[in-house]
């Protein structure tokens, strides 16, 4: 029997049940944020293991080889390697160099060996969506803000018009759950708030694992994050110079930690084999216009025909189209950064939201800061565009704490106290995109495995594929990926470095060059000229194929061309011609 009287227990019992009721509320978010993402994605999960979105096929096929390279690492009990001539032999690639997503990769290995790399890709996917949601949420809270207003922030992030564009074959964009995490950490120092070493830990392994899922991502959050110091230096410059020690402390421990976790990889990427420098994409295209802001892509539920062609017209195709937010959220964010200003979490957030906005408009012009900072090391390799997914996190940032300083302002006033949760939610409906079109991957062609049981190649061999793989035929990419067939791929779908040592697509060789004449034979109607024998002989000589795999009919012009060069077939299974070397 109780000692303290019921008057007084009621109490304790409440005040018990509220940090559990926050806890269980949290929970019922997160599975909410997992119910959107499943139907966003349901049309991938009705056959996850051969439908892909579409738009970027080949990035998608590029994927799909990633996560069966490092499956196939892990399952031969080691880590993947980090130059390989599994693709665009004998050269190979430098993986840190390339889009690989070696963590992600690593930690689907069992999804990727039970149900293949589609399924890994839909899994990733979907957690992309559900995760980003779900970290930026318990950010938020971490921050003050209340349930209601961090959910709808979560949701405006992790389902935000940039990482719906993302989703299209981007995964490594897409998968934006680490940054929220990493500011949060950061902002931790910077305020006192966390222990120095501990913290600083935690944001050594943080940065690791987003350096290797998505290294852009990750100098992207650096860069937001010292826009974020910079501005708390100039609005509150007495507190952060009282805590520069304890931050510096926890900085120095970051990067020791980084340095021993990814000390190796940084240098294999920046002093190994096939290093480079640059981008191989033009800077012109990968940047926001004003009109990118407002007019919504044909991947959201409110849109106009007028809209989606405008959106379909951008120069750097709709993967790369991030900026949008709508008129009805921009004056809501103008909005609370006025009313709320003094709000130094609503200051912060403002500030820093305009700054990547504007670093995302590109460096076209010299009054854009880019024009100046896209000459340093790192932010060359960088698109400004890609600064939106971040930006949509600080606006979502933005929407959570001015939501609930409306509702504070409001306490007590009745219906009016619900005004501001409503313009919040009608400020975001047209953020509501649509789920993401499906179509069939690219099948193994009938006789493939059987053709490469017959050759019985060493799995270094180095194998010539026709329909040669680049950006627009990257179906072998795709069958190697679904069958670990062949070991080693003449030509491919990446990253590497000119005789100059800048980056270039396909390294600048001329893969894609003889691809293109050689795929040409597989069409009658093809308008590009058939290579001659002299030509396609040099281009052998280069490759030094062990075998040549050819996905045709024995009558076609390509099967008639190589029998001239290379005798009769070695092997004929299915759809595949093989000459072994």
């Amino acid at each position: 029997m109780s000692l303290v009287p019921p008057a007084v227990q009621a109490p304790r019992v409440a005040d018990a049940w509220r940090p559990r009721a926050a806890v269980l509320t949290s929970w019922l978010i997160a599975a909410g944020y997992l119910a959107a993402a499943l139907v966003l994605t349901w049309r991938l999960w009705a056959d996850p293991a051969s439908r892909a979105q579409t738009g970027d096929m080949h990035d998608v096929d590029l994927f799909a080889w990633f996560m069966r390279y490092s499956a196939t690492a892990v399952t031969h009990g080691k880590l993947p390697a980090l130059v390989t001539t599994a693709m665009n032999a004998p050269r190979g690639i430098n993986l840190m160099w390339n889009t690989s997503v070696l963590l992600p990769a690593v930690l689907l290995t069992p999804v990727t060996v039970l149900a293949g790399p589609q399924v890994s890709l839909t899994v990733l996917l979907t957690l992309g969506f559900a995760g980003s949601a779900a970290s930026l949420y318990w950010v938020l809270r971490q921050w003050s803000a209340s349930q209601g207003a961090a959910a709808l922030g979560g949701a405006v992030y992790g389902f935000s018009p940039a990482l719906v564009a993302s989703a299209t074959g981007h995964y490594h964009l897409q998968f934006a759950v680490l940054p929220p995490l990493l500011i949060h950490l950061l902002l931790r120092l910077v305020t006192g708030r966390g222990r120095p070493v501990r913290t600083g830990v935690g944001l050594g392994l943080l940065a690791a694992a987003q350096l290797l899922t998505a290294e852009e991502l990750l100098a992207m959050t650096v860069l937001t994050a010292v826009v974020i110091v910079v501005i708390m230096a100039a609005c509150w410059p007495r507190a952060v110079r009282e805590r520069v020690a304890g931050a510096a402390a926890g900085l120095a421990t970051a990067a020791g930690v980084l340095a021993v976790t990814c000390g190796y990889p940084l240098w294999v990427q920046f002093h190994g084999p096939l290093a480079e420098h640059g981008s191989p994409f033009p800077a012109g295209p990968f940047r926001a216009h004003l009109a990118t802001f407002v007019t919504p892509s044909g991947a959201l539920l409110l849109h106009t025909q007028a809209s989606a062609a405008a959106a379909a017209s951008y120069p750097a195709r709709l993967p790369e189209y991030l900026a949008y937010l709508g008129w009805p959220l921009l004056v809501v964010l103008v909005v609370a950064a006025i009313l709320y200003w003094r709000v130094p979490q609503v200051r912060v957030a403002a500030l820093t939201l305009a700054v990547l906005e504007i670093l995302s408009l590109g460096g076209q012009r010299a009054w854009l800061p880019w024009h100046w900072l896209v000459h340093l090391p790192v932010l060359s390799e960088m698109l400004p565009n890609r600064f939106a997914i971040l930006a949509d996190g600080v606006a979502a940032a933005v929407l959570a704490f001015g939501l609930d300083q409306a509702r504070a302002g409001l306490r007590g006033r009745g219906w009016l106290s619900w005004v501001p949760a409503v313009v919040a939610v009608l400020a975001v409906v047209p953020l509501i995109p649509l789920p993401l079109p499906a179509t069939t991957v690219s099948a193994v062609p009938a006789g493939w495995q059987a053709t490469f049981a017959r050759l019985r190649l060493p799995a270094s061999a180095a194998v010539l594929v026709v329909p040669v793989p680049y950006e627009e035929a990257a179906e072998a990419l795709r069958w190697q990926a679904a069958t670990g067939q062949p070991g080693s791929l003449i030509g491919g779908w990446f990253i590497g470095p000119d005789a100059t040592g800048h980056a270039a697509l396909y390294g600048g060789s001329q893969t894609k060059r003889a691809g293109k004449h050689l795929n040409a034979l597989l069409s009658p109607t093809s308008r590009v000229a058939a290579p001659s024998v002299a030509q396609v002989r040099a281009d052998l000589a280069t490759w030094r194929p062990a075998a040549v795999v050819a996905v045709t009919q024995p009558s076609s012009r390509l099967a008639r061309l190589l029998t001239r060069l290379l005798g009769p077939p070695t092997s004929q299974a299915g759809q595949v011609l093989a000459w072994r070397r």
